[in-house]
């Protein structure tokens, strides 16, 4: 089974990236093909009906439908801005949508988010639910989030705390197992 992986980031040091690149050596060493994206790969255009209308849905928006068609399951791992959803993520997740038929539509994903505050950017993921959900997406129940990320991941990329490791990990291998029943 091979799985789309993007952090929702386009920082470089971004703590998103860290736990997605986490995720895909761990999906990795279960034998899993991973497709691990750099978001700024997908660069568009803030959505604008007008953009679409003149000059068409960018091709960049094409590539991406095209990655997570040939992926079982998307996993994100994406930033908490002001309590909610990234603006890059939401845009995204707009131009997509415009594209028929809808490419969201049953689409497996797996949220996931890390965040230097204690609650970890776990409001920003049910805000992040609601667009994909509304275009079709099958978003699994269960989400993961980060606490205090900037000290939670050691030198090599690892989590400080092996129980949060393993409970990545086991929330990994479960959403795998959803994404494979349902395909």
């Amino acid at each position: 089974m091979q799985f789309m992986l993007m952090a929702a980031s386009l920082r470089k040091d971004s703590v998103n990236k860290k736990l997605i690149n986490l995720s895909a050596r761990l999906l990795e060493r279960q034998n899993y093909t991973v497709d691990l994206t750099d978001f700024a790969e997908f660069n568009l255009p803030l959505y604008n009906a007008d953009i679409q209308e003149q000059l068409g849905i960018p091709e960049v928006a094409y590539a991406f439908v095209k990655r997570m068609q040939a992926a079982q399951g998307l996993i994100i791992a994406s930033p908490e801005y002001n309590f909610s959803i990234p603006g890059v993520l939401k845009n995204l997740i707009d131009w997509v949508s415009r594209i028929t038929p809808m490419p969201w539509n049953n689409q497996k994903i797996y949220l996931m988010s890390a965040s230097p505050s204690l609650i970890g950017g776990n409001r920003g993921l049910w805000h992040t639910r609601v667009p994909l959900e509304a275009c079709g997406a099958i978003v699994y129940p269960h989400m993961f989030s980060l606490a205090s990320a900037y000290e939670a991941f050691t030198e090599t990329g690892e989590l400080k705390d092996d129980k949060l490791q393993q409970r990545l990990t086991n929330e990994l291998t479960a959403f795998i197992e959803f994404s494979r029943r349902l395909t």
